[in-house]
């Protein structure tokens, strides 16, 4: 690597640090994981398309033909206010990781409205009692080199925290198939709301999650985010 990329490399990174010290809630030799306020929202929309097409693909070059997938996922991300937004780095200031919280406003259209028509509040059992969070923008770059399991844990365990600490907090979210049976296999109990539709090239599920179902997986890994 060229000196001049080096120095590219090393201001990129110097200027999320400065930008986002207070928001740092794991680092280790090989990654640190923020919570981005101002984050580049087309960057995380085509890493998160560009990893479903690279587990969900036979042909990676799909990606391309996603462009107004991205777009889509952009406007919708605007329109989500006060978002919990996760993204792991690696020392290059590569996205490894990232994933997306948020508190619904009840009158935002939610994408589980959008792919399934499916209005949360009618569709779980007392759900006007219920603050509703919406978890979303999951994905792991795989091919990283560093323990997808661990970083899989501590995405998903930040991603709650705002739950467990809302007494009226529910968990609601489309989850790929494989990904919601290691939730489940992790812990998290989860509430099928519908039947599987095919989203961002892979079988997509409607669930929720009331506070008590993740509270196992919560407590299990409460030491995730020590070195």
């Amino acid at each position: 690597m060229s000196k001049s990329k080096k120095n590219v490399i090393f201001l990129y990174l110097e200027s999320i640090l400065v930008q986002d010290m207070e928001n740092i809630f794991f680092r280790n030799d090989n990654y640190t994981i923020h919570r981005i306020e101002n984050v580049d929202l087309r960057q995380l929309a085509e890493f998160v398309v560009s990893e479903n097409c690279r587990h969900h693909c036979a042909d990676e070059s799909v990606v391309s033909e996603d462009v107004d997938c991205i777009k889509a996922i952009c406007q919708e991300e605007k329109s989500f206010a006060n978002s919990y937004i996760y993204i792991a780095y690696n020392n290059l200031g590569k996205i490894i990781g990232s994933i997306r919280t948020f508190k619904w406003d009840k009158n935002s259209l939610l994408p589980m409205q959008k792919i399934f028509g499916i209005n949360p509040i009618d569709a779980v059992p007392h759900g006007k009692d219920y603050d509703f969070w919406h978890i979303g923008r999951f994905a792991i770059d795989s091919y990283s080199g560093i323990s997808t399991l661990t970083l899989f844990k501590q995405l998903v365990y930040l991603s709650i925290m705002p739950i467990i600490e809302d007494q009226k907090g529910c968990m609601i979210a489309e989850m790929d198939s494989k990904l919601l049976r290691t939730l489940n296999v992790l812990g998290i109990e989860t509430v099928r709301l519908g039947k599987s539709v095919e989203y961002l090239h892979s079988e997509t599920i409607p669930v929720y999650s009331e506070r008590k179902g993740l509270l196992y997986f919560y407590n299990r890994n409460s030491d995730i985010l020590k070195k």
